[in-house]
């Protein structure tokens, strides 16, 4: 903490105008050892606390010292050392919950991230203690000194540290240590001092305030006294002493206008308020620096253990509790980043909203303190609502900038059910605390419930709604129930356990008693109410997820009774406290009074959290509402799994399960649920999980009555009551507003995959299951994950496979295949492949079928190159133990889907269709002529290219030249695509052509140069024409042994070269219309190569010298690249 070296002034003045000599004769103004008789020991031993000491106590806890004084004229010496002795704080616990953690410097890490504990300050400070490094200990008056050493360590010498305290009324009101070390709470130091003083009071030598001992000196002594104190700190207080001597000295003074004088030693006057010493400075610095660290550095963690630190505060009923939220929230309300969200219209961190929810449950807490002042609740008041008018204030629901609607205003409930949501007031984190305000502790039926265990009314009708008592004669409690559940939450953090747990079983016995009123209310309207296929929102606000998470309170009340760890209270209407410890059955043997024969707190707990995880409740506004929903309800299902299960609480999941099943719209797992529901699959996951062990036929029922997800499925008709859950909305297109539903429907899925799994082996449930499946889950990738943990499931390696599993996932995979057919799917290959690879594990006939009903399932593209080749290929035959009649089978089915396939699409799938009819020459004929009917309108000259290519390489070159002709009809090289793809298809038809025959490459050639304008590749096509100089081998079978040089002066290589040539004069025109100096070089090479064609005509030089003359004419302008051309071409 931030100590300071001074001792701060004393805050009261002290004279003795009565002061006698007598009352004090025999008695020296020298101290004496504080434990020195046996009753300053408390009554240790064997020997009776004395009357003196028992009084002394007393007083000392409750009486400021100035009171003491003022009420008695003389007060005897003894009476003031006890006093005095027992105005130190005797317990350790609160000095350890002022030093259980260091938030800065060098021990951060030691407050929330699990570091060695030694460094805690109380830690350090129990080890400084017990390693005697407490020394000369003193305590005068109200006031404790000593010193303290720090051990050396190897990087920090030996520091000797003085520290000093002031307390009152058993707390430390002031500390200060020279260590210098700044935190919130104690250093080590002021630990181990204070623990020196509560542990061995025996040794610490006590005297009387110094007032008292000044009193008793005369004039001379005074003066001795007071030169030597100058003699001995004359450098730190001899301009003080002058300074004070002169005031004294000065009539006129203010010093000598005050009666008495300051004495720090005295203990606190009436007007101080009595708290344990808290450095505010400290609290707002540390919690500004945890906020501008924005999270990083685990600064959640530590503003979580400050917000924690205030909750132990108010359990200890320490006033600074208020005090220390207080300047917490102040530095919160001054976070600069408010504004700039705001500004912006972005939404703060989830952990920072979390942060604030935390703020404003604390708030709750202490405003609602049973035993606070009306005087400090209107204090209290009034600042919540100076923050709640901060135009940056957070909003409760988390969507500070968004306008959404409020789920309330669209209902027909009320005279204000159309409200436009504009006009109605946000709710910030404060609003609750300020209703909660308005809320008083006075009712008598409510007093009676918390302050005892007998209270009944046997006599009472349990006839009205609101009845005070049921049937059995126990009290109930109706109130708004998040409202009185806060009730109870405020009373545990008070410190108040027992009445905290009176409550709680009362709100809990309401509760059973209005769920079992809903059951009968319904049963008796059933037939209307599923006629009129409407549900009546009961519960606008869910109590899972709540802000004020009311069923939260009641589970972590009733399980902390049930181990038996908290603290009792003794007296609640004094207020006062009591260190007792109590258990589970023996912890408030009366309160069992209210529960049923046989049952525990436990059993209580577990059906007051499934009665709150079965609530039917809205999906709540915004994001983050949304998101705390999931949370909540994960975190409360997380508590209920650390439970072990026995045949009460199994009993009590019976029930419960049950009364959910039949309670109609009080239900989420009713008959009829509204659209906007919270989806129960969660809930639903694990109650399945629970029962099945004890009760399949009931846990099945949970699990598909909540596979239901209604806002996913489209609105019905009004007279359509086909599927009766399927209402329609009273808020019409509010699927947008379902932030989370990616999250909802992945825990639909698991639910699901929960059911597939435990319903291995039994037809019927997976039969049930699956029709489930199929009805309710809407998203592809979920239904697909599902027959994917479905395959693995029915084919365990340690296990023969499960046939009716692997149907189950088939079928699966068949709706998802359905479902993406006509959508884009990132992972659609991978759902076919993986559903080739599970028909084959269900068997041959699964195969078949999928081929014969391929048009529903896949592309054509998808069937021939995935679906047929894998049917087809040696692996699966393998697989199966194919016979000759089974391949054949599988062969002819994958054959007449090529077919198909290659009629619907043949541009994608001829290539497939030829190669999957290889082998039957029936249907390769078939399958080309589909491809050759395609290809003047269907097909690209690429995809005909690659079929020709293919033909050849079959053996078919007649083929694929008339494939390679239609292919050529479709292309169209410009004259500056020299590298386009398709140049080496050319060259490879026209070599095909080339090998066949005169009269092929006769017909191809003016195709050629028809599609081709680019000279470089027209010129390469030529000279490979040219180049049959020698005899080369038949080719494809033909007879033509002796080829002969073919003349470029006659058919067809005449217009070949006349085609090369006109492409080089047009396209040396064309690039000089945009030629740069930079490309003068390359122009150059190029019309080398042109040379070399000309000169393959008969007349070509002269050609060639013209075609020079004419650019050297039109382009003399260009003289730099003109003289280059004479250069290179004369």
């Amino acid at each position: 903490m931030a100590e300071r070296v001074q001792q701060p002034p004393a805050k009261r003045f002290c004279c003795r105008p009565g002061y006698s000599t007598a009352c004090r004769q025999g008695l020296r103004a020298g101290g004496a050892v504080c434990g020195t008789s046996a009753s300053a020991q408390g009554g240790s031993g064997k020997t009776p606390e004395s009357l003196l000491d028992i009084a002394a106590r007393k007083v000392a806890e409750k009486w400021p010292f100035q009171r003491v004084e003022e009420r008695f004229e003389r007060i005897p010496e003894p009476v003031q050392r006890r006093i005095v002795y027992w105005s130190f704080p005797r317990s350790e616990r609160e000095i350890c919950m002022y030093s259980s953690f260091n938030t800065g410097g060098e021990e951060s890490a030691a407050a929330g991230e699990g570091s060695d504990e030694t460094r805690l300050p109380f830690r350090r400070g129990v080890a400084l203690l017990e390693s005697g490094c407490v020394d000369n200990v003193l305590q005068v008056g109200f006031h404790l000194s000593g010193t303290v050493t720090e051990p050396a360590t190897p990087s920090e010498p030996e520091m000797v540290c003085s520290v000093a305290i002031s307390f009152d009324r058993c707390k430390i009101t002031s500390v200060t240590c020279s260590c210098g070390n700044k935190d919130i709470f104690y250093c080590a130091h002021v630990v181990a001092l204070s623990l020196y003083r509560v542990r061995r009071p025996e040794q610490v030598k006590l005297h009387l305030p110094i007032s008292e001992t000044l009193f008793q000196m005369n004039r001379d002594q005074l003066q001795k006294f007071v030169q030597y104190l100058i003699t001995v700190h004359h450098t730190e207080v001899l301009p003080t002493a002058q300074k004070l001597a002169d005031e004294i000295l000065s009539q006129n003074s203010e010093i000598n206008q005050v009666h008495g004088a300051p004495d720090p030693t005295a203990g606190a006057s009436v007007d101080d308020e009595n708290c344990w010493h808290l450095d505010e400075e400290q609290v707002r610095e540390q919690v500004k620096l945890f906020l501008s660290q924005g999270g990083y550095h685990g600064s959640g963690k530590q503003l979580n253990l400050l917000f924690s630190k205030v909750r132990e505060m108010l359990k200890m009923r320490d006033s600074n509790g208020a005090r220390m939220l207080t300047l917490i929230t102040e530095q919160f309300m001054a976070d600069p980043r408010l504004a700039l969200w705001r500004q912006q219209g972005t939404t703060m961190t989830d952990k920072y909203r979390q942060l604030w929810d935390e703020l404003g449950a604390l708030w709750m807490c202490i405003v609602l303190n049973p035993h606070c002042k009306s005087e400090q609740k209107a204090s209290w008041l009034r600042q919540l609502k100076k923050w709640n008018g901060v135009d940056v204030c957070p909003w409760e629901d988390g969507n500070h900038g968004n306008e959404l609607p409020n789920l309330t205003n669209a209902l027909p409930q009320g005279a204000h059910a159309n409200q436009d949501s504009s006009a109605r007031p946000h709710r910030t984190v404060f609003t609750r605390a300020i209703e909660a305000c308005d809320l008083h502790w006075q009712d008598s039926h409510l007093q009676h419930i918390i302050s005892d265990d007998l209270y009944t009314n046997y006599c009472y009708h349990d006839s009205t709604e609101n009845s005070l008592f049921d049937s059995r004669g126990w009290p109930l409690w109706h109130e708004h129930v998040p409202t009185a559940c806060a009730r109870v939450d405020a009373l545990r953090s008070h410190g108040y356990p027992r009445e905290a747990l009176r409550l709680a079983i009362a709100i809990v016995n309401t509760l059973r008693r209005q769920q079992q009123k809903q059951l009968e209310f319904f049963r008796k309207h059933k037939n209307e109410t599923l006629y009129k296929g409407m549900t009546t929102i009961t519960n606008l606000e869910g109590w899972v997820g709540h802000p004020l998470d009311p069923i939260g309170t009641l589970f972590s009340t009733l399980m902390e009774s049930a181990r038996g760890v908290e603290e009792s209270s003794a007296d609640f209407s004094a207020g006062t406290t009591s260190s007792s410890k109590h258990g589970d059955v023996h912890m408030f043997p009366t309160a069992r009074r209210f529960l049923e024969e046989g049952e525990s707190y436990l059993a209580l707990a577990v059906e007051t959290a499934l009665m709150g995880l079965g609530q039917q409740r809205i999906m709540p506004e915004g994001l983050y509402a949304q998101e705390k929903v999931c949370r909540n309800e994960e975190h409360l299902i997380a508590k209920l799994q650390e439970v072990e299960l026995d045949d009460t609480l199994v009993k009590i999941f019976r029930k419960q399960a049950v009364l959910l099943l039949e309670s109609g719209p009080y239900s989420g797992l009713g008959e009829i649920i509204c659209r906007e529901s919270v989806p129960m699959h969660t809930f639903a996951k694990y109650l399945f999980t629970s029962l099945l062990p004890h009760d399949a036929e009931l846990a099945y029922k949970i699990a598909l009555r909540a596979m239901r997800l209604p806002v996913m499925e489209a609105v019905a008709p009004s007279g359509d009551m086909s599927r009766p859950h399927n209402i329609v909305s009273v808020v019409p297109n509010r699927y947008a507003r379902w932030f989370t539903i990616s999250h909802i429907e992945s825990q639909q899925c698991e639910l699901a995959s929960t059911m597939l799994t435990a319903a291995k082996g039994d037809a019927r449930r997976l039969e049930t299951v699956l029709e489930s499946i199929q009805k309710n889950i809407h998203s592809s990738s979920h239904i697909f994950k599902l027959a994917q943990d479905a395959f693995k499931i029915a084919t365990l390696m340690d296990s023969l496979p499960d046939i009716t599993l692997l149907k189950v996932s088939l079928e699966l995979g068949l709706q998802v295949m359905r479902m993406t057919l006509s959508t884009l799917n990132w992972r659609r290959r991978e759902m076919v492949r993986w559903l080739v690879t599970c028909a084959t594990e269900v068997g041959v006939y699964a195969l078949d079928s999928i081929m014969q009903s391929w048009f529903a399932l896949f592309t054509p593209t998808e069937a021939t190159s995935i679906v047929a080749t894998a049917v087809l290929s040696s692996s699966t035959a393998a697989r199966l133990r194919l016979d000759a009649r089974q391949q054949e089978k599988l062969a002819s089915s994958a054959r007449t889907l090529a077919l198909q396939c290659a009629v619907k699409d043949p541009a994608s799938c001829a290539l497939s269709a030829l190669t999957l009819c290889e082998k039957e020459p029936a249907a390769f004929e078939t399958a080309y002529q589909i491809a050759l009917d395609a290809a003047p309108a269907a097909m690209t000259h690429a995809q005909l290219f690659t079929i020709a290519r293919y033909m050849e390489h079959r053996g078919y070159p007649a083929r694929a030249y008339k494939l390679a002709t239609l292919a050529m009809t479709h292309l169209s090289l410009a004259y500056n695509q020299d590298t386009h793809p398709a140049i080496n298809d050319v060259l490879w038809a026209c070599a095909l052509s080339h090998s066949l025959g005169k009269s092929e490459l006769a017909a191809i050639i003016p195709l050629v140069v028809k599609s081709v304008k680019c000279a470089t590749v027209l010129s390469d096509i030529l000279r490979r024409c040219t180049l049959a100089t020698v005899p080369t081998p038949p080719l494809h079978g033909r007879r033509n042994a002796t080829p002969k040089l073919m003349s470029l002066d006659k058919a067809p290589l005449r217009q070949l070269l006349d085609a090369t040539i006109g492409a080089y004069i047009n396209t040396t025109h064309s690039r000089l219309t945009h030629i740069s100096p930079r490309h003068y070089g390359e122009f150059i090479e190029f019309l080398g190569k042109a040379r070399d064609t000309f000169l393959m005509a008969h007349d070509g030089h002269v050609q060639f010298a013209q075609f020079i003359d004419n650019l050297k004419q039109i382009y003399k302008g260009k003289k730099k690249l003109m003289m280059l051309v004479r250069e290179r071409f004369g």
